[in-house]
């Protein structure tokens, strides 16, 4: 033992003067932290971030979608402080792809400049959306800006459409010329995990992102910069330079699997399956619209089964709680788990497996009624019956729902399969409450309420977006919701964003506002 000693001490005095040979800045140089890595590496990382707003988080409870009814596991308060922008680390990534792609023979165009561009335009688009106006030309610069300006909403709009159109461009030359050479790292994408390396799919999908931005922005339709309705109209009619996602299995969605689990599964099966329920303003919809997806996504309450003796096939015994009702109550009447007020979410479907659904990011059924809203608002001369219907068949179509044929909707509860007709186009679609009223007020209400339903569980903040923007459908508001009964129009700006950039955050506050205040209730310009 003495010896060992003995040794390690030499061994340490001879690394302590050999050190001193060694300059200062050489300490700060972490080697076993690699400074070059593939673009796929950096892009395996920008893809999981397009994936952050998950199913059954708390974005899909401010998107009314379900409710917690237990505290200990979370509420439907809208009482927001600051925003996660860590959407900025992302960007940091999608730089660093760039970088590694030009560094391993990327030219000019490659897939990863191409790709980049969208990328930049979503998490913009993102982060823009929930809180206004944000640093952007001086953003991302690491130590050189330390203090950067924020841009305009507007601005950052603009930018965001001409990433979109330079990416669609960039995609169109590089899948009529897909460069082979096996040599150039930095020009074939490779680690793709939504579209296998497949850049006409990934065209697709950027296109049809900008049609969601280009909805976004209903509100800018006078502006001259923006020209929203002839972009739209530019896009949906020369479908060769601009083509669209075509069907569901086009989707820019993520595949969950038994490693990258879904996150409601067996796993969590007897922590909180009870603790969560259905809200009113998706379930109740489904109700009023005799729609099948309410035996697809809900169990039925346990009230309605032993106190008024329904039936699971009864589609009034699926009931939803206000998100408004204080926490209290909704606890106490979910309490007793055979007379409970309010449905669960269904567990066969949810809980049975840990590849449940596909999360979609986009998808085909947004942008049917996407294109059915701007056909209705005149933007654009098309059949905005026929995307609403293409759009409501799509969403019926996820859940296996037959649409084209009569047939039945395959019910599991409590270990018993119910199975129950439905008829798409002469029972469903006749209702007066589902077929189409025309491009009027009423017609328009009809496509967002279906795109509302079309978004359960998916596409992370649309369904509050699109809820912020038209009023549809009427959110729940009250004690179980705070924020003094109101919805609110955004998040506050990171609270260490006061503190380390104070001069450029009142001034953003005060051009948008006209106070120095980061009010949740403010507007902001994509909503005025």
């Amino acid at each position: 033992m003495k010896f060992f000693k003995i040794v390690a001490l030499s061994a340490l005095t001879g690394i302590a003067f050999s050190s001193c040979n060694k300059k200062f800045d050489e300490y700060s140089i972490n080697t076993n932290k690699p400074s070059k890595v593939p673009p796929s590496l950096a892009l395996g990382g920008v893809l999981s971030d397009v994936n952050s707003d998950k199913p059954w988080s708390n974005v899909m409870r401010w998107n009314q979608f379900d409710c917690c009814n237990y505290n200990y596991y979370g509420d439907q308060r809208y009482d927001w402080s600051g925003a996660d922008l860590g959407n900025y680390f992302s960007l940091s990534n999608v730089q660093q792809m760039e970088q590694e792609a030009a560094r391993l023979g990327g030219q000019a165009v490659n897939p990863y400049t191409a790709l980049g561009k969208f990328f930049r335009a979503y998490f913009y688009y993102r982060m823009t959306s929930l809180v206004g106006d944000l640093p952007l030309k001086e953003a991302v610069q690491g130590k050189g800006d330390l203090e950067p300006v924020y841009d305009s909403q507007k601005s950052v709009f603009l930018q965001i459409l001409s990433w979109l159109e330079e990416s669609n461009t960039q995609l169109t030359a590089l899948v009529a010329n897909p460069d082979k050479s096996a040599s150039a790292d930095g020009q074939i994408l490779k680690g793709d995990f939504y579209f296998g390396n497949d850049l006409a799919k990934w065209q697709r999908a950027v296109n049809t992102f900008r049609l969601r931005v280009l909805i976004a922005l209903s509100k800018k339709t006078g502006d001259a910069d923006l020209k929203i309705a002839q972009q739209f109209k530019d896009i949906i009619s020369n479908p060769a330079k601009y083509p669209l996602i075509e069907s569901m299995d086009q989707n820019l969605q993520f595949i969950y699997n038994n490693i990258n689990k879904y996150p409601v599964n067996p796993d969590n099966l007897g922590f909180d399956a009870t603790r969560y329920n259905m809200s009113a303003s998706y379930l109740n919809t489904l109700v009023s619209l005799n729609d099948p997806r309410a035996y697809v996504t809900a169990e039925p309450a346990t009230e309605q089964l032993n106190k008024f003796h329904k039936k699971p096939t009864d589609i009034t015994a699926y009931v939803g709680a206000p998100s408004g009702e204080s926490l209290d109550n909704m606890s106490s009447k979910m309490s007793n788990v055979d007379t409970a007020v309010y449905s669960l979410r269904s567990r066969s479907r949810y809980y049975s497996s840990y590849t449940a659904e596909p999360g979609v990011i986009i998808g085909y059924a947004e942008l049917c009624f996407n294109i059915a809203e701007a056909a209705n608002r005149g933007w654009i001369d098309a059949d905005a019956e026929a995307w609403y219907k293409k759009g409501i068949k799509a969403s019926l179509g996820f859940y296996s729902i037959p649409v084209n044929v009569a047939g039945n909707v395959a019910k599991t509860y409590s270990g018993v399969r119910y199975d129950i007709p439905f008829d798409f186009e002469n029972v469903y679609y006749k209702q007066p409450t589902v077929s189409y009223k025309g491009n009027n007020a009423d017609g328009l209400t009809q496509i967002l309420t279906q795109k509302y339903l079309a978004f359960f569980q998916n596409s992370g903040w649309e369904a509050y977006f699109n809820q912020r923007r038209t009023g549809v459908p009427v959110f729940s508001t009250g004690s179980g919701t705070g924020n003094s009964g109101m919805i609110p129009k955004r998040f506050k700006y990171p609270d260490n964003e006061k503190a380390s950039n104070t001069t450029n955050w009142t001034s953003a506050l005060q051009s948008q506002f006209g106070s120095g205040t980061d009010d949740i209730n403010a507007q902001m310009w994509l909503i005025k």
